[in-house]
């Protein structure tokens, strides 16, 4: 095992972080490493704002259910897709490009664009020594996180990242098995499988959150998965990926 996959398979979350901030060098140092990423077609769909501010963090921590570690961190990162600077190049090069834009093509683009960035900065900031977690919490209130990052229409928050210095290490949460992940030449639909596999990765979970919380948890993944999807959250989404201009059509 090289010293990437090393790094990639021993990936964890990490919610609790020594006060030390990131230097601006680890900064530009994980940001560019998340503009190494590819992009389709070149177009570089996404953005990434920086959040130093104090007050900012705390607002943003608020959001997402008063998490600690949004305020508490080395430094937070917001990951946007972004088609403001296409917008301008409409300008620029006078031409309509609006249909493209208002497309759901280039939304799924722009929401991929800055997932794949994401996922090179969060292994960079890893291969530093040092820790993060994604902040889906953020789309709990994206009206109020425009307001506090002043973000403009063709722009849209998709999630935050806490990034620092450990002051905790987890075990690593199991993943899902193999085969339900990959698939060979067509997806495999066969349910009794399906389930012998949940039944088992079921009981695998179930022992890590015992283990991890000294028997206060026992749930199952399948469990877990039912009671969160039973209750709809962020509904208003469609409306406001709309009125950022997204995916009109």
């Amino acid at each position: 095992m090289n010293s990437v996959i090393e790094t990639i398979m021993n990936h964890r979350s990490i919610r609790k972080f020594e006060k030390k901030v990131l230097t601006d060098e680890q900064i530009r140092m994980i940001v560019e490493s998340a503009q190494a990423a590819s992009t389709s077609s070149f177009i570089q769909a996404y953005s990434i704002i920086g959040v130093k501010d104090p007050d900012k963090k705390q607002k943003l921590a608020a959001i997402v259910g008063n998490q600690a570690y949004v305020a508490e961190n080395g430094h937070f990162f917001v990951f946007c897709g972004d088609l403001y600077r296409h917008q301008v190049i409409s300008n620029l090069e006078e031409k309509d490009l609006s249909t493209s834009l208002e497309s759901t093509e280039k939304f799924m683009v722009a929401t991929i664009d800055a997932a794949l960035a994401a996922q090179n900065a969060v292994l960079a900031a890893e291969s530093l020594g040092l820790g993060a977690c994604y902040i889906g919490g953020l789309r709990n209130n994206l009206d109020e996180v425009c307001e506090i990052l002043n973000i403009p229409e063709f722009v849209i928050p998709l999630f935050g990242i806490a990034v620092g210095y450990p002051a905790q290490m987890p075990d690593k949460k199991p993943r899902l098995p193999f085969e339900h992940i990959y698939h060979e030449d067509e997806y495999q639909q066969d349910e009794a499988l399906f389930k012998q596999g949940l039944d088992t990765y079921n009981q695998t979970i179930s022992d890590y959150y015992t283990k991890r919380t000294n028997g206060k948890r026992s749930d199952t993944w399948t469990g877990q998965m039912a009671n969160m999807l039973e209750k709809p959250k962020r509904m208003y989404m469609k409306d406001f990926v709309k009125k950022q201009g997204f995916n009109q059509q």
